[in-house]
């Protein structure tokens, strides 16, 4: 069942009028077997049954759309009231009564927002009075109550969704400001002290020492900038830019990654194995990015006198690129947040980053059309990627 009519037959079982209805159905009209039906172009599930004939149909049950007759009324928009097939000229030859052994039938269209819905409906192995009864009315009038239920539910649902989008955006640009306030100030207060040192006339030693300090901190800010941007297109509908093309090789964009880290943490172990030798369908630049931002974090939470494990390797049609650390697991209450923005765990120093890092790496995931997955315990924290290794391809090609 698709995502969409699961909700409308949760939204039908909720409303508590309708099992009632469906009673007083079947106590007026006599009939054994009455319905609230979800009927689109190629579906048929019953929402709501009540069920005195043995018919069998459970909530959530489905029938062939095309041997109902509220499909024919999906169709026409119209009821369709019959009170003994035998004797109906239009329906007597008809095969659904035969199929489904009914000689009364009653189906009028329930309607939500204007739009069809799906059936009220009712249907009786023995043949019955309706159409000059008070059913015909009896069943617009609770298809009109059901129609309006679910329109009053759809607004709430709608209102709901509003205020929880409104809460979550005033949460990211309240974190958006606070972090972002704090971590490029940094910074920036480094470049601005090294400027006024130089302008003392310092020797040229300190000089150099001091240009390499401030240089370091425009390549931070640099980042940090670059994050903030791919965070805005991510958020403001642009969507996270990626662009993909078929990598023969992707280990050199990797090994320079490792090759920076290992410079800029030459008192850390990063130990690496890239088993790639198929071309993938990939944005080399993203990937490295995704292994910079993983190890970097294993780096900073990682045990220090424990390597950082990176491993590469083809699985069948997919890649996996996965880094490992060893020390303390990641605590349950931190996961459920870990890849959200601005997601920091408890004592990361503040200059470690704005907390997009992981982010960054899921939706580096997301658009690779893969998942990035995380396990983590006393023996070690891993993070992994894998995605598959060319879009649409059965096959992917061995690199030169």
């Amino acid at each position: 069942m698709s995502r969409s009519i699961e909700a409308d037959v949760a939204a039908i079982g909720v409303i508590d009028a309708v099992p009632k209805l469906l009673e007083v159905i079947c106590r007026a009209t006599g009939m054994g077997f009455a319905a609230v039906a979800r009927v689109t172009e190629d579906r048929w599930v019953a929402c709501a049954v009540r069920d005195e004939i043995g018919f069998g149909l459970l909530p959530g049950g489905e029938l062939e759309v095309v041997t109902t007759i509220c499909d024919e009324i999906r169709a026409s928009g119209a009821a369709v009231i019959i009170d003994h097939v035998a004797e109906d000229p239009r329906f007597r030859h008809h095969p659904t009564p035969t199929q489904y052994g009914f000689q009364s039938y009653i189906s009028v269209p329930i309607l939500h927002d204007g739009e069809f819905f799906g059936t009220l409906c009712a249907i009786d192995p023995a043949p019955r009075s309706l159409k000059d009864s008070t059913a015909p009315k009896t069943f617009e009038l609770f298809a009109e109550l059901i129609g309006a239920h679910l329109a009053a539910r759809r607004r709430l649902e709608r209102s709901q969704e509003a205020l929880l989008t409104a809460r979550e955006t005033e949460e990211l640009r309240e974190q958006f400001i606070a972090v972002l306030g704090h971590d490029l100030r940094n910074p920036l207060a480094s470049i601005d002290a090294g400027i006024r040192l130089l302008g003392r006339g310092p020797p040229e030693a300190r000089a150099t020492s001091l240009t390499a300090a401030m240089s370091a901190s425009v390549q931070r800010m640099a980042g940090l900038i670059d994050n903030l941007l791919d965070l805005a297109r991510g958020r403001l509908g642009g969507g996270f830019p990626v662009e993909r093309k078929l990598e023969p090789d992707l280990r050199p964009a990797l090994h320079q990654v490792l090759d920076e880290l290992r410079m800029a943490h030459p008192g850390r172990r990063i130990e690496a194995a890239l088993e790639l030798p198929c071309a993938v369908n990939a944005d080399s630049r993203r990937l490295a990015q995704l292994l910079s931002n993983l190890v970097a974090n294993a780096l900073a939470h990682g045990a220090l006198d424990a390597p950082v494990r990176v491993h590469g390797a083809i699985v069948g049609k997919e890649l996996e690129l996965s880094v490992a650390n060893a020390g303390e697991p990641i605590p349950e209450a931190a996961r459920a947040r870990l890849f959200q923005p601005f997601s920091r765990t408890a004592g990361q120093p503040r200059q470690a980053g704005l907390g997009l890092g992981l982010w960054i790496c899921a939706e580096v995931a997301r658009a690779h059309e893969g998942t990035l997955s995380l396990t983590s315990d006393a023996t070690e924290t891993r993070f992994t990627l894998r995605m598959p290794l060319r879009v649409g391809a059965a096959v992917a090609e061995p690199a030169e």
